[in-house]
């Protein structure tokens, strides 16, 4: 069995985190794409929710994944 290092486990696990939470936040945004409320509506609650869980420490390398996918959103 192969153990990690401690000092490798933290900066992947932040890495896989911001990833993870920017695919969700563009996912949310493509809801704004679709003609329908009902979706639309959706969207805007997913999208605000996601916002609020982002812890303010990985927000700057959540960034970097919504700018690399392409979002509008912006965490500030």
């Amino acid at each position: 069995m192969v153990r990690s290092s401690p000092s490798l486990t933290l900066p992947l696990a932040c890495w896989q985190r911001s990833r993870t939470l920017a695919r969700l936040i563009r996912e949310a945004e493509q809801l704004w794409h679709v003609d329908v409320r009902d979706l639309r509506r959706l969207g805007a609650l997913e999208l605000d929710q996601l916002l609020h869980e982002v812890p303010p420490a990985l927000k700057p390398r959540v960034n970097r994944w919504l700018k690399g996918y392409g979002a509008l959103t912006r965490l500030h």
